[in-house]
């Protein structure tokens, strides 16, 4: 019956943290659209001594992909179709450039046209020369290119365990948004720079089930979960931003234009640059992503209590203490070594002492939140002082962590470790394994991923 509680308890935790806090709960009223994490950077960039008047006349899709569906085929595309909308708002907001009308050239043209000749018409001879209409401008460079590949699932993974009907799994997939921009003077047709920006596209899935006999005629069965999907259109809008603001840091570099700003600052300023974008090309070959508070390697101690389910009738509480090392795969999933040291007793019996190596595989729901739930499992063996009594086993659990910091982390967690083996109470009876539960409380430092010179 405690197993079947712990399980409920489990399957409770998993629906309340995850799939309550992320469904909708009403409808929303229309707002502006969300910007991307680099549209500040890009509004920070020091001002120009010239804004250049640039003109845009088309930034397609040259992938041709349409979007992947499990059965059958969609002509739905698997990007957005407005990317030129999104660079003239990129260049807009840089403040560096001035974007004139060019994609739909021919809807201005016919209007200037109609009022032209309506002018024209209506026109006294004496005012003619004033309703004249002013010259459009024109372009001093062209900016070219497009999304040059959408690649899907170059990375999958996941995870799932079940036991006598209860059971969680997790998935992920990272797709790939690739786009070129280049600079073409209008002029003589030089093209002057161009720039190539990858962004990855992240979905995720987590679900966890119970199907369980809770009395006889009694059936429990309980399913949850959620699909959390990056939005393509923002990380279009993010990798656009990215390819605006190496653009006019290029230009600044080969003195195409030049900044409002002492040559000191302007130094400053793309060392800076320079050196931001040579950690981040270091940090986007790893897997985890810039956003996450934790460190790629954290060391854990704890501390708490082992209940031991053995062939006596009264277990009591005896102490437990853990060392643990972790290392993430990324932002949301990693691996965890960890030794620990408890005592298993009953109230029939003396407390018995055992040691124990697990790896385990953790699941972090909300890796950017200041307190997230995540859960874990995998195996590992029991063993006492002298390495008579020993037993492999599985062992599965939940907790929550509270960062104090990006570099240290607060844990309360509780762990069930299956065995396979009836001798740790040093009694065998029956034909059921025992089994143990741990609950502990402790603390996670989260190294640094890089020194900051």
């Amino acid at each position: 019956m405690t197993k079947n509680v712990f399980c409920f308890f489990i399957v409770l935790l998993l629906s309340s943290c995850a799939a309550y806090f992320n469904q909708p709960v009403g409808f929303e009223k229309a707002s502006f659209g969300e910007s991307s994490s680099l549209n500040s950077s890009l509004k920070k960039l020091p001002r120009p001594k010239e804004p250049v008047v640039v003109g845009v006349y088309k930034f397609k899709d040259q992938t041709g992909q349409y979007k992947a569906v499990e059965s059958g085929s969609t002509f739905s595309t698997a990007v957005t179709q407005g990317a030129t909308s999104i660079l003239i708002k990129a260049l807009g907001d840089s403040k560096w450039f001035i974007p004139i009308e060019r994609e739909n050239l021919g809807n201005l043209l016919n209007e200037r046209n109609i009022i032209r000749s309506t002018r024209q018409e209506y026109a006294s001879n004496s005012d003619a020369k004033e309703n004249q209409l002013t010259p459009l401008l024109f372009a001093g460079v062209l900016l070219e290119g497009g999304i040059v590949s959408y690649d899907s699932n170059i990375i999958t993974g996941g995870f799932g365990a079940r036991y006598f009907g209860t059971g969680a799994s997790t998935r992920y997939r990272q797709d790939r948004i690739t786009i070129y921009l280049r600079l073409v003077s209008t002029s003589n047709g030089k093209i002057l720079n161009t720039v190539y920006v990858s962004k990855t596209i992240l979905s995720q899935s987590v679900d966890a089930n119970l199907f369980k006999y809770v009395n006889i005629k009694r059936l429990l069965e309980v399913e949850t979960g959620f699909t959390r999907n990056e939005p393509i259109q923002l990380a279009v809008t993010e990798a656009i931003e990215k390819a605006v603001e190496g653009m006019i840091v290029d230009g600044i570099k080969d003195k195409i234009w030049q900044a409002d700003a002492s040559e000191s600052q302007v130094k400053t300023f793309v060392d800076n640059y320079d050196r931001d974008e040579i950690e981040t090309s270091s940090d986007a070959q790893t897997v985890i992503s810039s956003s996450t508070k934790r460190g790629r390697v954290g060391i854990e101690g704890s501390a708490g209590a082992t209940y031991l389910k053995g062939d006596y009738p009264n277990p009591i509480p005896e102490p437990m203490i853990r060392g643990a090392i972790k290392y993430f795969l990324n932002q949301n999933v990693n691996f965890s070594a960890s030794s620990n040291a408890f005592w298993l007793g009953d109230k029939s019996i003396t407390k018995k002492g055992f040691a124990s190596l697990d790896l385990n595989l953790e699941y972090i729901f909300r890796p950017n939140s200041q307190l997230t739930p995540y859960v874990f499992a995998g195996g590992g063996m029991n063993f006492n002082k002298k390495f008579e009594n020993k037993s492999l086993k599985i062992q599965y659990g939940l907790g929550f962590e509270y960062l104090v910091s990006d570099r240290l982390g607060l844990k309360l967690y509780g762990e069930h470790n299956l065995n396979f083996s009836d001798n740790l109470d040093y009694f065998e009876t029956g034909i059921r394994d025992d089994y143990y539960w741990r609950f502990g409380l402790g603390m996670t430092y989260y190294f640094p991923n890089r020194s900051k010179r």
